[in-house]
């Protein structure tokens, strides 16, 4: 009698064992805002599933902490983009009180926390930041919530690019929290029934940030997803190389014995011992000798783990000798090399910087209104506009650009003179140079207070010279 037959008979039911099957449970998140809507644009299947997901975040944090390649490849953007520090500014004196107060807040702390986000932003390839605000003065802190505890991310029905909510995993409880994400605008923006569904999220805004990501994906990539396979397969052939050397440091002793006896063989064998380092060996020409090595033919796994070590920071965009790899660099072609990684790092620095302006815009808005609805942004103060700036990727050359400033001015003055130039087109060619060396300049209001200084000047000289004819007089 089978078990289910025993347990049938026990309970003293009829069933037939295809209806008491036993059937693993399983189940799936469903938002009840989804029925009823599909995506304007984007394949489902373009993205990565659930689990690709998790794993590729889990697979990030792991090299980020084990693989030296990796760690590199995330820590080396960050110290360029925020080790001289970031600033949020604002034109106005109150108004930069606010940020400050937002910037050094005890848990906020966004001097130490800015270069975590920045990292977590490029391993995980998402952020997402709940925002707490006091409903009387308006003062704002950030919070963090982790990807991994992030179930789904809803987007505009309407605009495939736009997230309006984030939903978390359930907790021991069997609740899951609702973020509506913060949109820097009037909730008319959106149509009605998006409306709708973000009046579901009940538990607070969120910021939700991303990169590595087509318009139509989900979620954010990490920056290590692509080279993943090849970060673990150079890691591995590294440890091979290791233990080849270990091999190639072992040898044996080697020993002959001329015209012995197998019987003589085998009590030499029973007999003889190593010598010692350091110590003599004392035999007739009987016994020889020798010490034998393995043979391990690898002349070509320095050209091969240079290969495989250059592909994967091609793929980054980083130069080999960022790496402790010299190869045929020389200063010249260093210059040249580190180009394209400086583009690379300026457009994640750009991204930080929409994200720290999008945040400080939400600060200055809650101080003004703590309860009101966020404001058009065409309707904001432009005093009230906060400004993130981060320090110069790396230090200029400026011995040419210093050069070609002098010899510019000196053209367009020479330009104007001879009428081939207007005045505000020779401040804009001045403009260009000076923003090589660092100082930007805006070639209207700078001709209009160059002319006023001008005019002051022949005042002060005209009124100068009459004072000095009352004098004589």
């Amino acid at each position: 009698m089978t078990f289910i037959s025993r347990l049938r008979e026990a309970a003293g039911v009829l069933f037939t064992e295809d209806e008491y099957r036993m059937i693993e449970a399983a189940g799936t998140n469903v938002d009840i805002d989804e029925e009823g809507w599909r995506r304007l644009s984007g394949d489902p299947n373009r993205d990565l599933s659930p689990l690709s997901q998790y794993r590729m975040r889990e697979t990030a944090a792991y090299m980020l902490r084990s693989n030296s390649l990796a760690n590199r490849l995330i820590e080396l953007p960050v110290a360029f983009m925020l080790a001289e520090g970031v600033t949020l500014n604002v034109d106005d004196e109150q108004g930069q009180k606010w940020l400050d107060a937002f910037w050094n807040d005890p848990i906020t702390k966004m001097d130490i926390n800015l270069p975590k986000f920045a990292r977590e932003l490029a391993v995980f390839g998402e952020q997402c930041w709940p925002v707490f605000t006091n409903e009387f003065n308006g003062h704002t802190r950030l919070g963090y919530l982790d990807p991994g505890l992030i179930a789904n991310v809803i987007w505009d029905p309407d605009n495939i690019m736009q997230p309006i909510g984030v939903v978390t995993t359930k907790d021991k409880k069997g609740h899951a929290r609702r973020y509506r994400v913060i949109v820097n605008g009037p909730e008319a923006m959106f149509s009605k029934r998006t409306q709708e569904i973000r009046n579901s999220f009940e538990d607070g805004g969120c910021f939700y940030f991303e990169v590595n990501a087509l318009v139509s994906d989900q979620r954010g990539k990490s920056d290590l997803l692509p080279v993943m396979d090849s970060l673990d397969a150079y890691d591995q052939a590294l440890f091979g190389e290791l233990e080849r050397w270990q091999f190639i440091r072992n040898f044996i002793w080697d020993v002959t014995l001329k015209g012995a006896t197998p019987e003589e063989v085998e009590e030499r064998a029973r007999n003889i011992a190593t010598p010692a380092p350091g110590s003599a060996r004392i035999h007739n020409d009987a016994e020889e000798w020798k010490t034998v090595s393995p043979e391990i033919q690898a002349g070509d796994s320095d050209i091969l783990t240079r290969l495989f070590r250059n592909h994967i920071l091609g793929a980054q965009t980083m130069p080999e000798h960022w790496y402790g790899g010299g190869g045929d660099v020389n200063r010249a072609t260093a210059s040249e090399m580190g180009e394209p990684t400086f583009k690379v790092f300026t457009m994640r620095q750009r991204t930080l910087k929409h994200m720290l302006e999008e945040v400080g815009y939400y600060v200055m808005c809650k101080r003004l209104d703590p309860t009101g609805e966020m404001p058009d942004p065409s309707e904001f103060e432009p005093d009230f506009k906060p400004v993130a700036n981060f320090p110069e990727l790396t230090s200029r050359d400026t011995t040419k650009y210093a050069a070609a400033f002098q010899q510019i001015v000196a053209g367009a003055v020479q330009a104007v003179d001879r009428g081939f130039m207007s005045e505000e087109s020779a401040i804009g060619l001045i403009a260009s140079v000076a923003g090589q060396l660092g100082y930007e300049i805006d070639p209207k209001a700078e001709l209009e207070q160059a002319r006023a200084d001008r005019r002051k000047r022949q005042e002060d000289d005209l009124f100068g010279e009459d004072e000095d004819q009352d004098e004589e007089q």
